[in-house]
């Protein structure tokens, strides 16, 4: 079995298997809101399923490092299936309370935490790197393509077996998962002189990621940049729905417009799984940044149906394509070996402040914004957003866009990261004359 091969089948079955997670997840709401009325349990259970990964992505990307990817990524598929199956018992024997299900979603958050790196890491040993573009752009694909995929039949399913039965397909795509990965060969990647730098200790070990990104300034602020932008945006994209609900006025007008955005994240990611290797990825991603800081600004001002479902169609279009692209960078950049902890502490960053823009966004729009619009200061922005429902969130969003402008700019002008993919060289170890033999074979 060629290494391509292998890489085809790891993403069909991880797609699969997130697939059966999201269908979990919406079946399960439903089943809370149906129970509770309230929507803070799901908040909860998002808050407790993230957890791990941002304040363990440090160790587990050591594990990804120092242990076999494949038995790690096992690993992580046959502890999320423990939550799930935590889930299923609970409500097949109507003990279920809420606190089980925070439970549930710690466990998976740790063991997802644990299996992201050891993912990441493994797609440079399975692909080389002309290929690894397109690589990571369907890699990148599970995640939108659960977002169509799986609200579709949670729901057929919900009405059909209810709760436990979606569950119970959850648990066979873990199941299949496991079974089809215990039977691949990921390759071990060889000990580099990087990691022997920065390896002695326990901890010097575990710090590896942080100390190899702080010795790689440019990386190090690109990633700091790409942070920072997900930290501006994860507020204001969880307004999606109230934002269009407000300003159409119509929730089947809203699910439609919502359906846009998840068809833009898997346009996204398809046109570079499509267009397979390019060249300047940098110049990609911080091109794509603009754009989007350009989409806000539209997202904030057109009120029209078509208008909206055009401009939150390309709000999520180049972030599964800038993620696969810098997935490609950090791949080229850094040893195999280093690759599970670099991988991990990329996560955690990218991670670490999504609960705060979720607060601040909050607090913005229902304690500043939305009480604003009914006064006089309000006429100064009025000829942008309006006066009507959704004017104070059309507002955020134009913040937004200008904040991802500003910091764009500011990148821009820093040569070393523009230069980054030039100065700073690929690596080069005893794997690269293996992954050629695969580009000739392929």
């Amino acid at each position: 079995m060629t290494r391509l091969r292998t890489f085809y089948i790891l993403v069909a079955t991880q797609i699969f298997s997130l697939i059966g997670s999201r269908m979990t997840g919406i079946a399960v709401g439903f089943k809370v809101f149906d129970d509770t009325g309230n929507t803070a349990p799901l908040l909860i259970a998002a808050f407790f399923a993230e957890l791990p990964g941002m304040v363990g992505g440090t160790f587990t990307g050591l594990l990804a490092d120092r242990w076999d990817r494949r038995r790690v990524i096992m690993l992580g598929d046959a502890g999320q299936a423990a939550g799930t199956l935590l889930l299923l018992i609970t409500l097949a024997t109507g003990t279920f309370e809420l606190w089980h299900l925070y439970v549930a979603m710690l466990i998976q958050g740790i063991f997802g935490t644990i299996q992201g790196p050891a993912s990441s890491a493994a797609i440079t040993m399975l692909v080389p790197d002309p290929l690894r573009d397109r690589a990571n752009g369907l890699n990148e694909m599970g995640f939108p393509l659960a977002g169509v995929v799986a609200p579709v039949f949670a729901g057929l399913l919900y009405g059909a077996v209810g709760v436990s039965g979606v569950i119970a397909f959850d648990l066979l795509t873990f199941v299949t998962a496991v079974a089809v990965v215990a039977r691949l060969h990921i390759p071990r990647p060889d000990r580099s002189a990087e990691s022997d730098d920065l390896g002695g200790s326990f901890w010097r070990e575990m710090l590896g990621g942080w100390r190899y990104l702080l010795t790689r300034r440019a990386l190090l602020v690109t990633v700091i940049y790409i942070a920072f932008i997900d930290f501006v945006i994860n507020g204001p994209l969880e307004l999606a729905l109230p934002y269009t609900v407000s300003v159409t006025g119509s929730e089947s007008t809203a699910g439609v417009l919502l359906g846009a955005m998840s068809f833009g994240a898997l346009a996204g990611a398809g046109t570079i799984a499509l267009v397979g290797s390019v060249r300047q990825r940098m110049r990609i991603i911080l091109g794509g940044y603009l754009a989007l800081g350009g989409v806000f600004l539209l997202l904030g001002v057109v009120r029209h149906p078509v208008l909206l479902g055009a401009a939150l169609f390309l709000v999520l279009f180049p972030l599964p394509l800038n993620g696969a692209l810098f997935s490609s960078v950090l791949q080229a950049k850094t040893p195999p070996d280093l690759q599970g902890r670099v991988f991990a502490v990329t996560g955690q960053m990218f991670m670490l402040m999504t609960p705060f823009s979720f607060l601040i966004t909050g607090a913005l729009v229902d304690d500043v914004l939305t009480p604003a619009v009914s006064r006089p200061a309000w006429d100064a922005v009025a000829p942008l957003v309006g006066r009507g429902e959704g004017a104070g969130m059309g507002l955020l969003l134009i913040g937004a866009g200008l904040l991802i402008l500003a910091a764009t700019a500011l990148v821009l002008a820093y040569p070393p990261l523009r230069r980054l993919e030039t100065d700073l060289p690929d690596y080069v170890g005893e794997a690269s004359g293996a992954e050629m033999v695969e580009v000739h074979a392929a």
